[in-house]
């Protein structure tokens, strides 16, 4: 979930942000996570509650401000989310959307000459 908090983060401080196949809605759908969850490398369980989930709703931005200060990378084979969901909610960002891949998004090291150029170029 780390594009949907750095969408949050960069409308509030005006930054810059790259997001790597982004959750949109983390809130929806999740219902099943409800109770208890193990850790699978700690054994430690915590216990996840509805407001929890509804928490996540509240980091959510609804209308971006500065498009251009995003640039996000979706791949259309991500087996986590649905990236046409991404594609629209970032359409007039920088948008670059590949067909295959998954939710690690292969390949991403083939795109690190345009990320640190869109991150180092002034807005």
């Amino acid at each position: 979930m780390g594009g949907y908090y750095a969408t949050w983060l960069a409308e509030k401080y005006a930054c810059k942000a790259v997001l790597v196949n982004p959750a949109v809605r983390p809130w929806l759908g999740r219902e099943y996570l409800l109770g208890d969850q193990e850790n699978y490398h700690t054994g430690e369980v915590s216990r996840i509650e509805q407001g929890h989930l509804d928490q996540l709703q509240e980091f959510d931005v609804a209308i971006l401000s500065e498009p251009a200060r995003f640039m996000v990378l979706v791949q259309s084979g991500d087996e986590v989310l649905d990236y046409r969901q991404a594609a629209e909610k970032y359409a007039a960002c920088k948008l670059l959307i590949e067909e295959g891949g998954d939710h690690s998004f292969q390949g991403y090291e083939h795109h690190l000459a345009d990320v640190i150029e869109f991150l180092t170029k002034p807005a």
